[in-house]
């Protein structure tokens, strides 16, 4: 079992920037990794995903102002935004997802809100 602990969360001005980082509580070498929002009264969707390999791929909608990266030592997903949009506001969710057995775990989320 893996426990994600999400941080970087905050209030910032559009335009500006935010770096969310995921901590797991074990080892994630064997995990593809995903970062996840969820704006209120929508569903959660994809932002952006690094695989164990470290092949990544993004939304449309982040594309070329987010960027997901991993520190397998550290055992740690970040996720670098910049040009934050005010729809960019959201719970931001870190998932992990394992390459042998498929099994998904997420943390509990940090909120990230941009204003106008």
């Amino acid at each position: 079992q893996v426990q994600l602990v999400e941080s970087g969360g905050g209030l910032v001005q559009a335009g500006g920037s935010l770096r969310l980082s995921c901590e797991a509580s074990g080892r994630i070498f064997s995990f593809n990794m995903g970062w996840y929002r969820q704006a209120p009264g929508k569903q959660r969707d994809l932002v952006a995903h690094i695989t164990r390999g470290g092949s990544t791929n993004y939304a449309d909608s982040v594309k070329g102002r987010f960027t997901i990266s991993r520190d397998n030592a550290k055992n740690a997903v970040y996720l670098q935004m910049n040009s934050l949009k005010v729809e960019d506001t959201a719970v931001y969710y870190c998932n992990a997802q394992g390459v042998f057995d498929g099994r998904s775990y997420w943390g509990k989320g940090t909120l990230v809100t941009v204003s106008s």
